[in-house]
C-alpha cells in the first residue's frame, strides 16, 4: 500500500546517500540499506524533559532554553563573529572544540528526543506501541466515509508505522552501540511485516478506492490530497491488492524475500576478499593489509600510482563470489517473479511508476542517446590517459579498467596544478558550514542556528544539533549533522529522514528532522577538520537534500520532502554542486583557517575546470551503469549469466575491456536499493544543470530566483508530479533531448572562467 516501501527501496522511504553519482571504480562501497523517516514534536521543537535535583540550575537553564526560544520565533539567528574565536556560531560549532554541558541528574531524554529510547529496549516499547495505534487506524479507516478524512487517516496510519521504521533504520546502521543496532533492525523486520500486511488488506484498499471512485469527493480535494490518495491506491496496486488471496500472500512472502535478499547483497557486496599471501609480489605487499598467509584485499586502491598494485586490487576484489552470485541471481529472479505476480511485465515497469521517466522504454532512450553524444569525448579522454600511461609507464601499453581514476587525476594535477592539500586550509569545516548558512539566508531567508543537545539526545558525542530558521516563518526543524568518522560507521556520505512534517490533527505542524551522515577526519589540536575540494562539494550536496526536507512542508507526510520520484529526489542536492563550484558562492566562505586571506579566483577557476578532465568517460560509466541495471531488470529470463550481460554491456557503452575471471556486478550495491532507478543520478543532473544556467547563474544569491525555486520545485516534496514541478521551474517541459544537451553542455570548457582570470 502506501507506507514504508523502505522494505524494497521503493519511492520513498529511502537514505538519500550521495553514493556516488560518479560511483567509479574508486566506490564500490555499498550505501546503508534502504531508510526510513519520522517522530514527534510539541510546539516550538522536540519536547525536552529535563529535571534536575538543583532548583536554581533548573531554573536557570529554563530562563535560557526560553530565551533561546523567543530568538527562534522572532527568526534570529545570531550571524557575528565572535571576538574569541573568529568564527560566527554556526562556524564555531563545528571549528571549536565543543564543551558538553555536565549532566549529572539530567534525565536521559532518548534518542531524538523520544523518551523510551534511552535503552535498546526501548524499541520494542515504541514498536508495541506503533503496532497497536496502527490497529485502531484501520479499524477507523474503514469505518470512515469517503472524504479527505480518509486521506487523512491514511497519512496518520502511514506516519505512525514510519516515524518507528524510519529512525530505526537509521540507527541499525550508524549507532555505535551494538545493543541499539540489533534492537534496530529486530523493530525494522517486525514493522516490516506488518506493513506487508496491510499492503494487501483488501478491506482497508476498498476504504480508499470508494474515494476515488466517488467523483464529485474528488472534485471537491485539493490536488495535493487527491494525488496523495493516487499514490496510496498505486502502493495497493503494486502489492498485488487485486490478486486471490493465495496470490496475495505469495506477493508478501516474495516481499519479504527481496528485502532479505536485498540486505544479504549490500553486505556481501562491500566484503573483503583474501588470497594467499605468496600469490602477491612481495615489492607490493605493504600496499594491502594481511593476517598471517593472507592478504585481505578491501578495494581497488584506485588512487595508487603503481600499476600493478591497481590491478592486483582489481582482480582479486572483483574475483566472482558464489554466495554473492546466488544471492544477486535469486534477488533478480524474485524480483521479476514479483513483478509479473502483480501484473507488470518486468521489475523496471513496476518501479519507474510515478517517476519522470515513467517507463523503462524512457530511460533506454535517455541512455542509447546520450551515450552516442558521449562517445567521441569518451576516446579522446581515454586516448589522453593512454598518452599520460605511456608517458609514466612505456611498459603498459594498453588502457585497462583499473587505470581511468589514477590517470585522469594526474591529468588533472599536471594541466591544473591542482593538489588537494593547497585547498584544504581554505575549506575548514566551520568556514564552509559559514558558506551554506550565508548561501541559504540570501537566497532562501533562511538561517542555521546550532543547539546544544539534550542528555542522550545523541548517539556519539560529536554530532552537532542545527536549529533551521525561516526569518518570518520561524523554526523549519532540525538536522542532525554526524560528520565524523568513527569505528564501524558505515562510509558513505547520506541523508536520512528521521521525521517526514506533516499536519497534525491539532493544527500544529510536526516538524522535519534529519541526519546528514560523512565521514570528514576529526580536528586536531593544531587545525580544525579541513575538507578536500571533493568533501566540500559531497557536504554542498547533502545539505542540498536536507534543504529539501526542511522546506517541502506538505500537508502529508507520504510526501514530505525527499519522499518524491527518484529522479526527480537528487535534482536539489546536485544544484548545490554547482553552487558549491561557483566563484562568487565560494568566495563568500574560503578563508585560511590561520591567516583568513581569500582563496583566489585563479585556483577556484582552475579546480573548477579541471572537474571537467576525463569528465566525458565518467559520465560513459554512469551510462553504463545505467544500462546495466535497466537490463539486469527488464525481460527475463535474461539472456545468460549476470556476468556475461557485464562482460557485452561494458564492451558496447563504455569502451575499455572486460577483465576475465572478475564480476564488477557483484559490488554493485546500488542494485540493492536502486534497482531499475540507477539512471536517476543522470536525469537528476541534467535538470541541476538546467536550473541552474537558466536561473541562478547570472546570481547565484537572486532572491527572486531563490523564491520561485523554493515555490516550484521544493515545496511540493512528491505532492505534485515531478515533471510539473520541473516545468514550473523552467517554463518548459523539457524532451530526453533536453536532457542529453544538458548534460553534454557541461562538459565544454568555460571559457568565461579563463577571459575572466586573463582580464
Amino acid at each position: 500500500m502506501l507506507l514504508c516501501f523502505f522494505l524494497t527501496g521503493f519511492r520513498s522511504c529511502q537514505s538519500i546517500s550521495r553514493a556516488n553519482q560518479h560511483l567509479t571504480l574508486r566506490s564500490l562501497a555499498p550505501p546503508p540499506a534502504a531508510a526510513v523517516f519520522r517522530g514527534h514534536r510539541a510546539a516550538g521543537g522536540w519536547v525536552h524533559v529535563y529535571r534536575s535535583r538543583c532548583p536554581l540550575l533548573s531554573t536557570m537553564l529554563s530562563l535560557r532554553r526560553l530565551l533561546c526560544s523567543l530568538r527562534l520565533k522572532a527568526g534570529g539567528v545570531p550571524s557575528c563573529r565572535s571576538v574569541s574565536t573568529g568564527w560566527s556560531p554556526v562556524g564555531a560549532a563545528f571549528n571549536v572544540k565543543q564543551q558538553r554541558r555536565l549532566d549529572v541528574f539530567g534525565k536521559n531524554t532518548g534518542l531524538f528526543g523520544v523518551p523510551e529510547l534511552s535503552s535498546p529496549e526501548g524499541f520494542q516499547i515504541v514498536q508495541n506501541n506503533a503496532l497497536r495505534n496502527t490497529e485502531s487506524l484501520v479499524e477507523k479507516v474503514c469505518t470512515t466515509p469517503a472524504s479527505a478524512e480518509t486521506v487523512k487517516i491514511f497519512d496518520q496510519l502511514s506516519d505512525e508505522l514510519c516515524k518507528v521504521a524510519d529512525l530505526a533504520d537509521f540507527v541499525k546502521v550508524a549507532h555505535p552501540d551494538p545493543s541499539f543496532r540489533d534492537a534496530a533492525e529486530e523493530a525494522c523486520r517486525n514493522i516490516g511485516t506488518m506493513v506487508e500486511k496491510l499492503n494487501t488488506n483488501v478491506e482497508l484498499c476498498e476504504s480508499l478506492r470508494k474515494l476515488l471512485e466517488n467523483r464529485s469527493v474528488m472534485e471537491s480535494l485539493d490536488p495535493e490530497t487527491r494525488r496523495v490518495a493516487e499514490l496510496f491506491l498505486i502502493d495497493f496496486e503494486i502489492s498485488g491488492i487485486h490478486m486471490n488471496e493465495k496470490k496475495r500472500q505469495k506477493a508478501v512472502n516474495l516481499n519479504m524475500v527481496i528485502a532479505d535478499l536485498s540486505n544479504d547483497f549490500l553486505m556481501g557486496s562491500n566484503l573483503p576478499n583474501r588470497i594467499d599471501i605468496s600469490v602477491i609480489p612481495e615489492h607490493i605487499r605493504s600496499h594491502f593489509s594481511w593476517d598471517g598467509k593472507y592478504i585481505q584485499i578491501n578495494g581497488l586502491n584506485a588512487d595508487c600510482p603503481d600499476d600493478l598494485v591497481r590491478e592486483a586490487a582489481y582482480k582479486i576484489f572483483l574475483y566472482p563470489n558464489s554466495s554473492q552470485m546466488k544471492c544477486l541471481d535469486e534477488l533478480l529472479s524474485s524480483r521479476n517473479e514479483l513483478a509479473q505476480l502483480v501484473g507488470y511485465p518486468t521489475f523496471a515497469h513496476r518501479a519507474l511508476l510515478g517517476t519522470m521517466a515513467k517507463t523503462p522504454e524512457t530511460v533506454m532512450q535517455f541512455l542509447e542517446k546520450l551515450s552516442s553524444k558521449l562517445r567521441e569525448r569518451t576516446l579522446k579522454d581515454f586516448k589522453m590517459m593512454l598518452e599520460m600511461k605511456m608517458k609514466l609507464n612505456p611498459m603498459n601499453p594498453e588502457l585497462m579498467p583499473w587505470d581511468p581514476p589514477y590517470y585522469s587525476g594526474v591529468l588533472r594535477a599536471e594541466k591544473y596544478n591542482i593538489e588537494p592539500s593547497l585547498y584544504s586550509p581554505f575549506f575548514s569545516l566551520g568556514a564552509c558550514m559559514e558558506g551554506l548558512n550565508s548561501l541559504f539566508n540570501q537566497l532562501l531567508g533562511i538561517s542555521l542556528y546550532s543547539e546544544q543537545p539534550e542528555k542522550g539526545e545523541v548517539w556519539s558525542e560529536d554530532v552537532r544539533k542545527l536549529a533551521v530558521v525561516h526569518e518570518s516563518e520561524g523554526l523549519l526543524g532540525y538536522i542532525y549533522c554526524d560528520f565524523f568518522h568513527r569505528a564501524e560507521k558505515p562510509p558513505q556520505d547520506c541523508h536520512f529522514t528521521i521525521r517526514g512534517g506533516r499536519q497534525k490533527e491539532d493544527g500544529e505542524y510536526q516538524l522535519p528532522v534529519v541526519v546528514l551522515m560523512l565521514n570528514f577526519p576529526q580536528s586536531t589540536k593544531s587545525s580544525p577538520t579541513l575538507l578536500t575540494p571533493g568533501m566540500m562539494e559531497n557536504l554542498f550536496h547533502e545539505m542540498g537534500h536536507a534543504m529539501h526536507s526542511m522546506l517541502g512542508r506538505t500537508r502529508y507526510q507520504h510526501v514530505t520532502g525527499t519522499r518524491c520520484a527518484t529522479d526527480f529526489a537528487e535534482v536539489p542536492s546536485i544544484l548545490m554542486e554547482y553552487f558549491a563550484s561557483d566563484y562568487r558562492v565560494v568566495n563568500q566562505f574560503a578563508r585560511h583557517y590561520q591567516t583568513g586571506q581569500p582563496l583566489s579566483k585563479p585556483m577556484v577557476s582552475r579546480l573548477c575546470e579541471s572537474k571537467k578532465v576525463g569528465a566525458a568517460s565518467d559520465m560513459q560509466l554512469q551510462v553504463f551503469y545505467s544500462m546495466l541495471d535497466q537490463i539486469y531488470h527488464g525481460k527475463h529470463p535474461l539472456k545468460g549469466s549476470t556476468t556475461d550481460i557485464l562482460r557485452e554491456t561494458q564492451e558496447s557503452f563504455y569502451g575499455l575491456p572486460y577483465i576475465p575471471h572478475t564480476a564488477w556486478q557483484l559490488r554493485f550495491s546500488h542494485l540493492a536499493g536502486y534497482g531499475a532507478k540507477y539512471y536517476s543520478y543522470l536525469m537528476s543532473r541534467a535538470i541541476a544543470s538546467m536550473v541552474w544556467k537558466q536561473c541562478f547563474v547570472k546570481n547565484p544569491f537572486d532572491r527572486v530566483m531563490g523564491e520561485r525555486y523554493r515555490k516550484e520545485m521544493l515545496a511540493h516534496g512528491g505532492g505534485k508530479e515531478p515533471t510539473l514541478m520541473v516545468e514550473g521551474m523552467l517554463q518548459k517541459c523539457p524532451s530526453v533531448d533536453d536532457f542529453v544537451e544538458a548534460l553534454v553542455s557541461d562538459l565544454n570548457p568555460d571559457f568565461e572562467t579563463f577571459i575572466m582570470d586573463s582580464e
